[in-house]
C-alpha cells in the first residue's frame, strides 16, 4: 500500500476516471447528426464521411493552435468548417454545437464510484480539474464536489501546473496537502506532481507507466483511493 503525506483535499480529473467518455460522445454525436440532418443536410453529408471529417479537424487544429486547450471551442470551429464546405450557413454553428454540448453532459459514472464519491467528500473537499468540457455540476457527481477548474474556462490544459496551481490556491492549501486522481498518466499522473500535488493514476487496463519518474500509486477503481484513505 503507498505511503502518502497527509491530504487535505483531493482532486478529480472526470472523464475516464469518474465515467467513461466513449459512449456520451458517441451519444453526443448522434444528436449533432440529427440536427444536422434536420436542419443542415448538406452538412450532415459531409459529416458522415470519414475521411472528410478527418481533414476537417486536421486544419481546424492546425488553424487554431492556440486553443488547442479548449475543445468546445474546436469542435464548434469543425462544425463552422463543416457548414462553410457544404455551402451552408456557418453561423447555425453555434446552435448545432449547442446540442453537442447539452448530450456531452449526459454521464453514466462508473460502477461505484457514487459512492467513492460519498465516503471521499465526507472527509475532503473534493475539486474537478478536467481538460474536457464536461460540467461536474450537473452530472450524477454534483453533490459531492466543491469547485470545478476546466482547461476551457481557466486557459490551460494538464499537464500545465497552472491549472493544478489555481485549484491549490482556491484550496488555500500546499500543493503536497492535496492528493490528484486521474486516468491519464501524463496529463494527470505525471503532471500532478510536477505541480507538487500527490498523485493517484487510474489505471484499469494496466497500462505500463512509461516515464521517467518513479511510478505513481496505481489503483483500477476510485473505491481503492476510498478504501486507503478511509481506512
Amino acid at each position: 500500500m503507498p505511503t502518502l503525506s497527509p491530504i487535505q483535499a483531493i482532486t478529480l480529473d472526470l472523464d475516464n476516471t469518474l465515467w467513461p467518455i466513449a459512449p456520451t460522445i458517441a451519444g453526443a454525436e448522434q444528436d449533432l447528426l440529427r440536427w444536422l440532418l434536420a436542419n443542415t443536410p448538406k452538412a450532415a453529408e459531409l459529416t458522415q464521411q470519414a475521411d472528410v471529417k478527418q481533414a476537417i479537424r486536421q486544419r481546424v487544429v492546425a488553424q487554431h493552435a492556440a486553443k488547442a486547450h479548449d475543445l468546445g471551442f474546436l469542435r464548434c470551429e469543425v462544425i463552422r468548417e463543416t457548414l462553410r464546405q457544404a455551402g451552408e450557413d456557418p453561423h447555425r454553428a453555434d446552435a448545432a454545437y449547442a446540442v453537442f454540448h447539452a448530450a456531452r453532459q449526459r454521464v453514466t459514472l462508473y460502477e461505484g464510484v457514487e459512492k467513492a464519491l460519498a465516503r471521499l467528500s465526507a472527509k475532503f473537499r473534493l475539486v474537478a480539474i478536467s481538460n474536457g468540457t464536461a460540467d461536474v455540476f450537473v452530472t450524477p457527481a454534483a453533490p459531492y464536489f466543491h469547485a470545478a477548474f476546466k482547461a476551457h474556462e481557466v486557459g490551460v490544459a494538464k499537464p500545465d501546473v497552472q491549472i493544478f496551481q489555481l485549484a491549490t490556491a482556491h484550496l488555500a492549501l500546499e500543493a503536497d496537502q492535496v492528493l490528484h486522481v486521474g486516468d491519464d498518466a501524463l496529463a494527470d499522473a505525471w503532471g500532478a506532481r510536477e505541480a507538487g500535488l500527490q498523485a493517484v493514476w487510474v489505471n484499469p487496463d494496466g497500462h505500463p507507466w512509461m516515464h521517467d519518474s518513479p511510478e505513481p500509486w496505481t489503483v483500477r477503481h476510485l473505491a481503492e483511493v476510498a478504501d486507503h484513505l478511509l481506512a
